[in-house]
């Protein structure tokens, strides 16, 4: 009697335990009902809005705009006004030396005006630069255009990054409710083997064992209560959330879809090649090299003069009398110029360095291009791997909920053992974990072979690109700028374009 009730204290103990942690999690899922919910396709158009990485992003192609209007300047006219004004006291305007009655001292004489002014409106012009003024413009317009490229690839990126966290939020929540059914089995099953016990048709020890394993199968539930609730905080970083301290520790957001397997199909060589074709990141690194080539070219322009013109109007007071009638007014034309006719190797070696530079971007092009075609290897083997792990636990999951049916009918047919049941209750358990995680894997790495071939996020084509190896010395034309918002984007290069590519996510997710 002592025993029952033992085992009576014992079973409720773990029974309210299990009920806490039950309720903490319905006490979270009705708080995160409270919290903004969230599709795949809202998730990313809320990271394109507020992601911290996208507006720096967007604030450097304004700043490489600033750089190319700054450039263009100036190669135009500049026109310059310059104002001159003295007042002068009197009594320094003139003093002489004299002899008067024998006497020697100085004789003051108020010759002259005591107001000057004058007044210079001209032009500036460069005449002959050596290459560099051109050479500084083209270079700031690739620079504008790495700029819109660098743009991109943080879209693309973060795209890529909210899909997979945001599967990992799918992931997280499903694995609590996995572990909620199984801590429910368990349960029920301690429930039978102690009616069994009171009973008398089996040991103590059935009673001992269905409370290890229901103990046991407590931490993980907890675990993965935790895991949702860290995986929402990374989440809501990257959508760039605020936290709210009226939600204090409540979930800052709620994910709405379900892990789902989407067949996709693709060559790695096809792959591979659409990369090449697409990926913003080389499309950066070539605007990189061809930014360095024009440097080349404004460093070479230190072996040749400098030549500026200078055109404009003068008004200029008349040094005798403050009337301003008899102020004077022409013209004002002239020339300079500026040779570095020996600077002991200075451009040599400027145009040394310029060189150099352009070699190491070239070099980095090719790396870049190696490091495309590793992504996207990587992220098709990877893919290749989830979509094979997921076929492999389409039916463990239901063998192991057979083997489960047969336990338990042979438990209570009395030809089994309860050991056989809490086994294939674990079984059925890491079944559906694993079926779980492979559909997650799958999916993150569809996410990073769309980001890695390109292919999630479409742009229009308009923009120039003139191959780097072979076109150098051909200037690309100027990258337009991105709307003030990042959905829709468009080339638009002509104005007559009416014709735009919209913006278009696709989602491994059911809407």
């Amino acid at each position: 009697m002592r025993m029952n009730c033992i085992n009576r204290i014992v079973l409720s103990t773990i029974v309210f335990l299990t009920l806490q942690a039950n309720a903490g999690e319905t006490m979270v899922e009705k708080r995160t009902s409270a919290a903004p919910r969230f599709t795949l396709e809202q998730a990313i158009l809320t990271a394109l809005q507020q992601n911290p990485n996208i507006l720096i992003a967007r604030q450097e192609i304004e700043r490489t705009k600033g750089l190319f209007i700054e450039m263009r300047a100036a190669a135009l006219p500049q026109v310059n006004a310059t104002a001159q004004f003295q007042d002068l006291d009197p009594h320094l305007s003139h003093v002489n030396t004299g002899n008067q009655g024998g006497i020697t001292g100085e004789v003051f004489s108020s010759v002259g005006a005591e107001r000057t002014y004058s007044l210079e409106i001209g032009v500036n012009q460069v005449i002959f630069s050596g290459g560099r003024v051109p050479g500084q413009i083209s270079s700031a317009s690739f620079q504008r255009d790495s700029s819109y490229y660098s743009f991109r690839n943080a879209i693309d990126l973060i795209v890529a990054t909210v899909r997979q966290q945001f599967y990992l939020v799918l992931l997280d929540r499903a694995l609590i409710g996995v572990q909620e059914e199984s801590v429910r089995l368990l349960q029920s099953q301690l429930q039978d083997q102690q009616n069994r016990f009171e009973a008398g048709t089996v040991p103590r020890f059935n009673v001992l064992q269905a409370q290890v394993a229901l103990s046991n199968q407590i931490p993980l539930l907890i675990t993965a209560q935790n895991n949702y609730r860290i995986s929402q905080l990374q989440l809501a970083k990257t959508l760039g959330l605020d936290f709210d301290p009226r939600r204090g520790d409540q979930a800052p957001l709620e994910a709405v879809g379900e892990l789902l397997y989407i067949p996709r199909e693709m060559a790695v060589t096809q792959a591979i090649a659409v990369a090449k074709e697409n990926r913003p990141f080389l499309k950066q690194q070539k605007a990189v090299v061809l930014s360095n080539n024009s440097q080349v070219g404004v460093a070479r322009s230190g072996y040749f003069p400098q030549i500026n013109a200078t055109a404009g109007e003068e008004f200029r007071s008349s040094p005798l009398t403050d009337n301003i009638r008899a102020a004077r007014t022409g013209y004002i034309f002239g020339a300079t110029g500026s040779w570095a006719i020996w600077d002991w190797g200075a451009t040599y070696g400027r145009v040394k360095q310029a060189k150099a530079i352009l070699e190491q971007s070239k070099v980095t092009l090719d790396d870049d291009v190696r490091q495309v075609e590793l992504e996207v290897q990587q992220a098709f083997a990877n893919m290749l791997q989830g979509r094979e792990l997921v076929k492999a636990t389409e039916k463990s999951v239901e063998q192991a909920a057979e083997a489960l049916r047969l336990a338990t009918a042979r438990l209570d047919a009395g030809a089994g053992t309860q050991l056989e049941v809490l086994d294939a209750r674990t079984q059925l358990t890491t079944a559906q974990s694993n079926r779980l995680q492979s559909l997650y894997t799958y999916n993150a790495a569809v996410a990073e072979f769309d980001r890695a071939t390109a292919t999630e996020v479409k742009y229009s084509t308009c923009v120039d690109e003139p191959g780097t190896r072979r076109q150098l010395r051909t200037a690309g034309k100027s990258t337009p700028a991105p709307k003030p918002t990042p959905l829709p984007l468009n080339g638009d290069c002509a104005a007559t374009t009416s014709t735009t590519r919209t913006k278009t996510v696709k989602s491994s997710l059911a809407k």
